[in-house]
C-alpha cells in the first residue's frame, strides 16, 4: 500500500484543491456572474458531453489499464499502444459525419424544452472528444505508475481556467457566448497538455506488429463502452433529463446541490487513479491475497476519510445554504440523499477496478445496462412529479442497487468482500456524530459557524478514529502528521 498511500495523498491534496476552486466557481461565481439560464446551459453541455465521452474514447482508457501489464515484449507494448491511439477514431469520424448531416435534427431534439441548447451542438461534440482523449492520455501515464500530474490536470487546471473566465465575464471582457467557446477551448488545451506529459513519460513508437490477444482487447474495448456509458449515465442522466423535462434553470439549482454532495467522492477519485493499475496487476498475476488486502484496506480507508467529509456536509448544510442566493436553497434533500449514495459508493473500495479488470466484466455490463434503464425510467417517473428532488431519489436508488449487486458479485466470484467489523464501527461513529451535532450550531455568522463546527468535528472524529484503531493505514497517517 506504500505507493497507493503516497500517490493517493498527493492526489487527494490536488483533488481537494480542485474541488475547493470548483466550490468557489459553483457556489459563488457561476451563481452570481451568470444568469440561472446560462449556468443551467453550461451544466447541461458538460453533462451531455460526459454522456458521449465513453463512446468517443471507445473504451480505450480502460483497455490500456487492463491489458498493458500483460504485454512483456517491447514490440507487443508498442503495437498495443499504437492501436489504443487510433482506435477511438473508429467512432469519432462517423459521429462527426452524422452530426454534420443531421445537425438541425439533433439541435431540434436537444432544444425541445429549452431552445437555447440548439446553438451549441458542436460544442458538445468537441467537449466529448477532448474529454475522451484526455482520459486516454491519463491512462497512458497511469500504467507507468505516474498519476499525480494527470490528477492535477483532471481536477485543478480546468477549474482555475474557468474561474479566470468567469471573472472575465464579470468585468465584461468577454460575453457569455464567448465564455462558452473559451470553456470548450480549455478542455481541448487540457487534453493537449496531458498528451505532452504522457508522451514525456513514455514516447509512442508507432508499430503495427501482430497483437496476440487482439480479439480479447477489441471485445473488451467495445463492451467497456457500455460499462463506461452506464457509469456516466447514472452520474449525468439526471441533469440531462432535468434539462429535457424542466426549465434549464432547474439544472443550475440541481448542479449546485450535486456538487456539494460530490465532494464526498474526492478521496475515491484520488485513490482510484493508482488503485486501477495495481488492481489490474494483481489480477494479471493471480495474486488473490494481495487483491483481497487491497480491497479491504481501500474500503476502510475510503470509508473513514469520506465519512468525515460526509459529516462536514450534512452537519453544515443548513448554514451553507444561508450564504447562497435564495433561489438555490431548495436542494437540501438532494444534498442529503445523494451524499448517502456517495458515501456508500466510496465504502466499496476498489470494487469497480476489480470488476472492470477481471474476466467477469461482461456480466457486470448486463447489470449496468439494466440499472441504466432503471435510472432513466425512475427519472422519467419522479422528475415530472417531484422535480429535482425526484431526480435525486432516482439517482440514489440506482447507485444503491448497482453497488449492492457489484459487492455480491465480487463475493460470489472472488470469495471476498470489502467490509470488516471496523467498517461497522465507523458507521456507528458517523451516526453518533449526526445525532449529536445536526441540531446544534454556534450563534454567529454562517461562515464562522461552519469553520468552528468543522474544526470541532475534525478534532473529535480524528481522536475517535485513532482511539478505535479501526485502520492501521489511517492511524499511521494520524501519528505521522499529528506527531502522536
Amino acid at each position: 500500500m506504500g505507493i497507493v498511500i503516497n500517490q493517493s495523498f498527493k492526489n487527494t491534496v490536488s483533488t481537494y484543491l480542485g474541488f475547493g476552486i470548483g466550490a468557489i466557481n459553483t457556489l459563488f461565481l457561476y451563481t452570481n456572474f451568470l444568469t440561472d439560464r446560462y449556468y443551467g446551459l453550461v451544466a447541461f453541455l458538460l453533462s451531455t458531453a460526459n454522456l458521449m465521452m465513453p463512446f468517443m474514447a471507445f473504451g480505450v482508457h480502460n483497455a490500456i489499464i487492463k491489458f498493458y501489464s500483460s504485454f512483456k515484449s517491447k514490440n507487443g507494448i508498442n503495437s498495443f499502444l499504437t492501436l489504443m491511439l487510433f482506435l477511438p477514431i473508429v467512432f469519432v469520424i462517423p459521429a462527426g459525419l452524422l452530426g454534420y448531416i443531421a445537425y438541425e435534427t439533433i439541435g431540434d431534439l436537444l432544444s425541445k424544452e429549452n431552445d437555447i441548447v440548439g446553438d451549441y451542438v458542436w460544442h458538445i461534440f468537441i467537449l466529448a472528444i477532448a474529454m475522451a482523449y484526455f482520459e486516454i492520455f491519463f491512462a497512458w501515464s497511469k500504467v507507468q505508475m505516474q498519476t499525480v500530474f494527470g490528477n492535477i490536470m483532471k481536477e485543478v487546471f480546468h477549474r482555475v481556467c474557468i474561474m479566470l473566465l468567469l471573472f472575465a465575464v464579470y468585468f465584461n471582457w468577454i460575453t457569455v457566448d464567448e465564455f462558452i467557446v473559451a470553456l470548450v477551448a480549455v478542455y481541448v488545451l487540457r487534453m493537449l497538455i496531458m498528451k505532452l506529459y504522457a508522451y514525456s513519460v513514455r514516447f509512442p513508437k508507432i508499430r503495427f506488429y501482430k497483437i496476440e490477444n487482439l480479439p480479447s482487447i477489441l471485445s473488451y474495448a467495445f463492451l467497456i463502452i457500455i460499462a463506461g456509458s452506464v457509469a456516466t449515465l447514472i452520474l449525468d442522466i439526471d441533469k440531462f433529463m432535468i434539462g429535457r423535462i424542466l426549465k434549464i434553470e432547474e439544472v443550475a439549482y440541481y448542479s449546485v446541490a450535486i456538487f456539494i454532495a460530490t465532494v464526498i467522492a474526492v478521496p475515491q477519485r484520488a485513490m482510484h487513479q493508482i488503485m486501477l493499475p495495481l488492481t489490474a496487476k494483481y489480477l494479471n498475476e493471480n495474486d488473490n491475497p494481495a487483491l483481497e488486502d487491497l480491497y479491504k484496506r481501500s474500503s476502510l480507508s475510503l470509508l473513514v476519510i469520506s465519512g468525515l467529509i460526509f459529516l462536514f456536509i450534512i452537519l453544515n448544510i443548513n448554514e451553507l445554504y444561508e450564504i447562497l442566493p435564495a433561489e438555490f436553497r431548495g436542494g437540501l434533500f438532494v444534498v442529503f440523499i445523494v451524499s448517502i449514495a456517495k458515501l456508500y459508493d466510496n465504502s466499496i473500495g476498489n470494487n469497480n477496478a476489480i470488476l472492470f479488470n477481471s474476466n467477469y466484466y461482461k456480466m457486470v455490463l448486463v447489470f449496468g445496462v439494466l440499472l441504466a434503464i432503471m435510472a432513466i425510467v425512475l427519472n422519467a417517473i419522479f422528475i415530472p412529479i417531484y422535480g429535482i428532488e425526484g431526480s435525486a431519489f432516482a439517482t440514489f436508488l440506482a447507485v444503491f442497487i448497482y453497488n449492492t449487486i457489484k459487492i455480491l458479485y465480487v463475493k460470489q466470484k472472488f470469495k471476498m468482500q470489502p467490509f470488516t467489523m471496523a467498517s461497522f464501527k465507523i458507521v456507528a461513529l458517523l451516526c453518533l456524530f449526526l445525532i449529536g451535532f445536526y441540531f446544534w450550531d454556534f450563534p454567529f455568522h454562517p461562515i464562522i459557524n461552519i469553520t468552528l463546527k468543522s474544526i470541532l468535528i475534525t478534532l473529535l472524529y480524528v481522536i475517535s478514529v485513532y482511539k478505535l484503531q479501526v485502520s492501521k493505514d489511517i492511524s499511521q497517517q494520524i501519528k505521522k502528521y499529528l506527531k502522536i
